[in-house]
């Protein structure tokens, strides 16, 4: 993998994005095997972010890919206050206990996973290796590919009906977009990986009583304009390379 990283990151991110993918879906039928939720997928994604952490490290590669803390200062982010708010998203319903202890915690420590390794290889090596030519459609594309990306769960046996997975999908264009614009005017990619963990393991606790279809949308489109609107406030008040004068600046 590291002869692919230095011949082609962008082949190299594409790569990793694949192996993602595959592995999630080969993990479907191993959780049913097993007889519990998300336990294969807990392991094969805890392994991918063992060996992406890993990889970044032994290389040299944790602030290019943001595992360190922004030197921008908090306020400049609006200290990060739309971002909570989106990670209250799914107790905008309520709160509920949907499934068993075992299920809860192998749902959570995957989520952890998940959020570590998408953010990784959506936002840090595939938006990186595309910035290099044109910034602006690196961001295009990583929001895109990171929300389409959740069109898995029409067949990986999730239950999500179409209606549900295109509102899924549309969401997280708009996360992925938020996401982006953070890591690339910051610097780091904590604050995403932490936003994007979040989002992910508080659904297990979602309360779905009376959520229509309807209410559902609504939330969701209530998300999509938060997101997409502090997205582009910070385009505004955040310059482009505005964390490496911060660096220069220590």
């Amino acid at each position: 993998m590291e002869k692919l990283y230095q011949k082609s990151r962008l082949a190299f991110a594409l790569a990793c994005i694949g192996i993602y993918c595959v592995l999630q879906s080969l993990a479907n039928p191993l959780n049913q095997v097993i007889g519990v939720p998300y336990s294969a997928s807990a392991v094969l994604c805890a392994v991918q972010a063992v060996f992406l952490l890993g990889f970044i490290k032994r290389n040299g590669l944790l602030q290019q890919y943001g595992l360190c803390k922004t030197a921008v200062p908090a306020r400049r982010f609006l200290y990060y206050l739309p971002l909570a708010v989106l990670m209250t998203r799914n107790f905008w319903n309520g709160a509920a206990f949907n499934a068993t202890l075992t299920e809860t915690v192998c749902y959570i420590i995957c989520m952890l996973c998940v959020g570590f390794v998408e953010e990784v290889i959506f936002r840090g090596l595939l938006f990186r290796a595309m910035a290099e030519d044109n910034r602006n459609t690196a961001v295009v594309i990583s929001s895109l590919t990171f929300g389409l990306g959740h069109l898995l769960n029409l067949v990986n046996g999730s239950g999500a009906g179409l209606a549900e997975t295109l509102l899924q999908v549309a969401g997280a264009v708009a996360l992925g977009f938020l996401f982006v614009i953070l890591f690339d005017r910051g610097g780091s990619l904590l604050p995403c990986i932490l936003a994007h963990a979040v989002i992910n393991i508080t659904s297990i606790f979602a309360n779905e009583t009376g959520l229509t279809l309807g209410k559902g949308m609504a939330m969701q489109l209530v998300l999509i304009a938060v997101a997409v609107a502090y997205a582009l406030i910070l385009t505004k008040t955040l310059p482009k390379n505005q964390h490496a004068k911060a660096h220069r600046q220590e």
